[in-house]
């Protein structure tokens, strides 16, 4: 029997109960760690200062002619403004690159995934390693940029200890529903349609100005966007604007990540396995 044979026979007799996940994720999410880590280490490397950058030049250099922003009654200096935001976009960045470039590769020419789905594994077991990959991704570049915010003092709280583990759940959020979208893309045309998305939302998500700057149908808008919701959790953590309200934010992100989650495995089952 040739192998694409048995891979076949295999796929046909995992399509019952155990055939969504093998508890191995881990596997998947080493292996590309290893391949990010020996091939792609200095891409990866740049994403982490590009946020730093933004920072020093805006936060510090303009923040001298800008002065202080209004963030729930309270004046806080221009770069304590930012800075969240700032890092809530690190996250999403190291997700979003990680779930949908890489993935689409992965897809659509190393054909890695039809390897991968030809042994024991199942679609979520690959939609789990993979979108832990991204969060770790995420994190990293998250966890870099919050060295530089508790270098300059821009931690104005010690609610700031919660920013991690939310930027961690952004990242989540994002790298979930990056790879659901990727999965349905077929082009290098249809991809630039994530980096059409991104930018508007990287600029316009309250993170170089407030909200109240925009009129009230514009504020409704951007209220809906994911990274929105991202930069007010941080930024309230990290400036002591804490409240019930935070909580919307965190429901937001754990919707994302359900939702990514099983669009993610059923679309990998059915390019793979049905």
């Amino acid at each position: 029997m040739s192998l694409v044979d048995h891979a076949l026979e295999h796929r046909t007799a995992r399509r019952g109960v155990g055939a969504l996940y093998a508890g191995n994720a881990r596997a998947v999410m080493y292996r590309g760690w290893r391949a990010t880590r020996s091939t792609n280490w200095l891409v990866m490397l740049s994403g982490l200062f590009e946020p730093i950058f933004y920072l020093l030049s805006l936060g510090i250099g303009l923040g001298a002619l800008v002065g202080t922003v209004t963030v729930d009654g309270r004046e806080v200096e221009y770069a304590a403004f930012i800075a969240p935001a700032l890092l809530a976009v690190a996250a999403m960045n190291g997700a979003i690159y990680d779930s949908t470039w890489n993935v689409f590769f992965k897809i659509r020419f190393a054909k890695l995934y039809e390897g991968m789905l030809a042994t024991s594994l199942g679609p979520l077991d690959v939609a789990l390693g993979e979108i832990s990959l991204a969060l770790l991704r995420g994190g990293l570049y998250a966890a870099g940029f919050m060295v530089v915010m508790q270098v300059l003092g821009l931690a104005l709280s010690w609610w700031a200890l919660l920013a991690f583990p939310a930027v961690l759940l952004i990242a989540f959020g994002f790298a979930s529903v990056g790879m659901a979208v990727t999965s349905y893309l077929k082009s290098f045309q249809q991809m630039e349609w994530i980096d059409f998305v991104m930018l508007p939302m990287f600029l316009f998500s309250a993170t170089f100005y407030p909200l109240t700057v925009y009129p009230e149908p514009i504020q409704w808008l951007i209220q809906a966007l994911p990274l929105w919701h991202g930069v007010e959790l941080v930024r309230g953590l990290t400036t002591g604007a804490v409240g019930v309200e935070l909580l919307v934010h965190v429901g937001y992100y754990v919707v994302m990540v359900v939702i990514g989650m099983f669009l993610t495995t059923r679309r990998l089952r059915a390019l793979f396995l049905d």
